[in-house]
């Protein structure tokens, strides 16, 4: 029988313990849980960055028309989006993808149409919302929204 120097017996080990085991399996369900809530569908993301960026335009319509006074308002329609009262260069007019459709809404007097966001000149402007909708992906929307106080902001639906 061999000894250390110390005196002491050498064990050989033959494999990992049951802690060392339990160690690196609780370590790869805590990366694999990571790792499937960093992964989002793609479709819902660019539809919020679509949501983000229409935000974006229509407060800083909003702004302008109370700095000028003249009223603006956005229309929906089947190319894209446009800003009346606003130089059509101002603003984009598109969407980024193409995908990207306002949901039919009723309006006032219960048809359903085009959406329309009356964004100024009054600081103060009643509550409105807008529905996006993505056509490649059937169910997926987000909603667009500001109480008149607030600016608009993006809230996803389930």
């Amino acid at each position: 029988m061999q000894t250390l120097a110390a005196g002491s017996p050498r064990k050989l080990s033959a494999g990992f313990t049951l802690l060392e085991l339990l160690v690196v399996v609780a370590i790869v369900a805590l990366v694999s849980v990571g790792v499937s809530f960093s992964m989002r569908d793609a479709s819902l993301v660019q539809l919020e960055r679509e949501a983000d960026r229409l935000s974006a335009m229509l407060e800083a319509a909003r702004a302008r028309s109370r700095v000028t006074g003249v009223p603006v308002r956005w229309y929906a329609n089947a190319q894209g989006f446009r800003f009346e009262g606003l130089q059509p260069a101002e603003l984009a007019q598109a969407w980024l993808d193409r995908d990207t459709r306002v949901a039919d809404a009723p309006d006032m007097s219960g048809a359903t149409g085009t959406a329309t966001l009356l964004l100024g000149p009054e600081p103060i402007i009643g509550p409105q919302a807008v529905l996006l909708v993505s056509s490649g992906q059937a169910g997926r929307s987000v909603r667009l929204a500001t109480d008149g106080l607030r600016p608009f902001s993006v809230q996803a639906q389930p």
